[in-house]
Formats: C-alpha cells, sequence, structure tokens
C-alpha cells in the first residue's frame, strides 16, 4: 500500500475511529465497535472489510466471533504512522467517547 491509499482510506471519519480503537486496545470484535461507534453493523462491517481488504487489518475467528487487529505485516512506515496516530492525546481528547462507550460496555464476546 502506498502512502496516499492508505491517507484516502482514512479520510472516512469511521474508518479513522475504528481504526484507532483497535489499534489501542488490540483487537476488537464488530459488537464492540457498533457499541463504541453507536453505528450499525452494517456500516461498521463494510467500513472493517475495507481496512482488511487493504492489508491494514487482519481478522481471527473464535467460535461466532470475529476479531480485528492491526495486521504484524505492515511496512515500516505505516506502522510509524498508525503508532503516531494511537500515541496523539489530541485525536484521543477528540475521540474520548468512543473509547468511554467501548469501556462501559458489558462483555459481549
Amino acid at each position: 500500500m502506498l502512502p496516499h491509499q492508505f491517507f484516502k482510506m482514512l479520510s472516512d471519519e469511521t474508518r479513522m475511529r475504528c481504526l484507532l480503537l483497535i489499534a489501542r486496545e488490540g483487537r476488537l470484535c464488530v459488537n464492540q465497535l457498533t457499541e463504541a461507534l453507536d453505528e450499525s453493523q452494517p456500516k461498521i462491517s463494510r467500513h472493517l472489510a475495507q481496512l482488511r481488504q487493504s492489508g491494514v487489518l487482519v481478522d481471527t475467528r473464535e467460535g461466532q466471533w470475529v476479531y480485528y487487529q492491526v495486521s504484524s505485516n505492515l511496512p515500516g512506515w505505516l506502522n510509524k504512522i498508525i503508532e503516531g496516530l494511537k500515541q496523539s492525546n489530541c485525536l484521543q481528547a477528540q475521540y474520548q467517547k468512543d473509547t468511554d462507550k467501548l469501556n462501559a460496555m458489558k462483555a459481549c464476546c
């Protein structure tokens, strides 16, 4: 993936929010993301599919649940960008509601 492709993909706020939460938490399922972002399951699944198809995320199945995490096979420049986004204080403050909703959630998976 080239940088312009990555940044174009993240120009959608839902994909950005999904990636940030997954990067911070390690791995999440669709139910956790729909609750945290207050979006419909089809919308979240569609955005996760784009992130997965691009190679940024990978999915693993555990029984009936599918978990998403950042791929370990990303080029170094992309890992640095994702790590920078994850560590950004201003982004963390901007999307604090997402994290709060995720933390308030009862275990679902």
